[in-house]
């Protein structure tokens, strides 16, 4: 695929833009700009968590997200209902690969339903079409 049409592909759905390097990327600078870059981290630090192999490791990994993003006056705090953020707090102590996945995806659904949309209507976006159609013009019509 063309840079464009990968530019213009990250439309399709919030999975299509977080699997891109630049998408991504892009997604976080406009997520900065609403001061809501907490959960596109959150999600990626939940991605590399269910990665964790290492038992040791899933201990100490998953106590650094709770500490960054789930408890009371966390740093990045993230936006989740009562419910889920006590179910979290009390499984910390012993975590599973699993113990954030609720959280991951109420982060992933306000996401996907309301950050995304506002995303692709941006200037941040629509800068990055309209620079990738430029480029491909100017690829395909080296005369002018």
């Amino acid at each position: 695929r063309s840079n464009a049409g990968e530019t213009m592909a990250w439309s399709e759905s919030v999975d299509t833009l977080l699997a891109n390097k630049d998408g991504l990327a892009a997604f976080r600078t406009f997520l900065k700009s609403e001061f809501s870059e907490e959960n596109v981290e959150f999600w990626l630090a939940c991605e590399d968590f269910k990665r964790t192999k290492s038992s040791t490791k899933i201990a100490s990994k998953a106590q650094k997200i709770y500490s960054d993003f789930i408890q009371a006056d966390a740093p990045k705090e993230i936006n989740i209902d009562f419910h889920t953020k006590t179910h979290i707090s009390q499984n910390i102590s012993e975590p599973t690969l699993s113990c954030f996945d609720d959280a991951q995806r109420l982060i992933y659904s306000l996401m996907a339903k309301d950050s995304f949309p506002r995303f692709l209507r941006s200037e941040v976006y629509k800068e990055l079409v309209k620079k990738q159609q430029n480029r491909n013009q100017k690829r395909w019509l080296p005369f002018l």
